[in-house]
């Protein structure tokens, strides 16, 4: 009789934790269905107060990092809100470095004989996107890395190498 009432427990048990999985389906599936006219989905690149933090001291948004011409290169690409505030950003004088912890290593921008440096560095106008291209030579920042961007007094923090 004991063992036949701890199966009948065990069953009762097993029937009530069944009902919130399908629940739990159920929402996803909502979830699912109500963002199925978006293309792609973008997390938040920055926790909390980060991105506030960027907006309003520095004038930047949409900060990103990415891999590019097979890694050879780390392409950090900004958005300006307030010039005034941004001019730090695009400061010719002000020697950009991007800084990978995991891999120990600081990257620089680098200077091509009839090019240039390869970063832009205009006068900076709200609403325009700007970027400049690190050198990975050796390809040491790897996808997934999380990486610092320093321009001067402007340090953008873990941000994470697409």
């Amino acid at each position: 009789m004991g063992i036949f009432a701890g199966s009948s427990l065990a069953l009762s048990a097993g029937s009530q934790s069944t009902a919130p999985t399908a629940s739990r389906t159920s929402t996803t599936d909502k979830l699912a269905t109500a963002g199925a006219g978006a293309s792609r989905y973008h997390p938040d690149r920055f926790a909390g107060r980060a991105g506030k933090y960027y907006r309003l001291i520095w004038g930047v948004d949409s900060l990103t990092v990415k891999y590019a011409e097979s890694g050879e290169i780390i392409r950090f690409s900004y958005r300006i809100l307030d010039a005034d505030k941004a001019k730090a950003l695009n400061d010719k004088k002000s020697e950009p470095v991007l800084i990978d912890p995991e891999a120990g290593v600081k990257l620089v921008v680098p200077s091509l004989e009839k090019v240039g440096q390869l970063r832009q560095s205009s006068t900076p106008e709200a609403g325009k996107s700007y970027w400049m291209a690190f050198s990975n030579k050796g390809r040491p920042v790897k996808r997934g890395h999380h990486v610092n961007v320093v321009i001067g007094h402007f340090h953008a923090d873990g941000l994470v190498v697409d």
